[in-house]
């Protein structure tokens, strides 16, 4: 399916409410069912979450800016590999933003919705994964 942008901005505005709830239970839901992640991230996550919701947002408010959205992209992937973040991340990151996004968006989600997300995150998955693998694996600290 294709990205439909009148779904996703009305889901997010439905999300954004709830501002760091939001990114609370995605931290909870991910590392719950994908507990192998969390040791990339620090033990105290509160700067974490505003990153991520800071993304989101630039996220949602560039969807129609193809040149924007992919820089960003680009950028936040570049930076993720030197945190120690993989590709194979992404599948784990990507269950754990659609179910958030399914339990704060009420009755804006619907089937399409989700697959306009799903297709978004895939932007997101291919356009990081490619700088990521472009910046090549993080520095060991052996």
């Amino acid at each position: 399916m294709s990205i439909d942008p009148v779904l996703v901005k009305r889901s997010f505005a439905a999300v954004e409410p709830h501002g760091s709830e939001v990114t609370a239970y995605f931290y909870r839901h991910l590392f719950d069912h994908h507990p192998g992640v969390r040791g990339l991230f620090a033990e105290h996550l509160d700067d974490q979450q505003d990153r991520l919701w800071a993304a989101l947002g630039a996220l949602v408010a560039n969807l129609e800016s193809t040149d924007t959205l992919v820089g960003i992209l680009r950028d936040l992937g570049s930076r993720h590999a030197g945190y120690g973040a993989l590709p194979e991340h992404f599948p784990a990151v990507g269950d754990s933003l659609i179910a958030t996004l399914r339990h704060y968006a009420g009755d804006t989600w619907t089937p399409e919705a989700e697959a306009s997300w799903a297709a978004v995150y895939g932007v997101v998955a291919d356009t990081m994964g490619s700088a990521m693998a472009a910046a090549g694996p993080a520095p060991s600290s052996g």
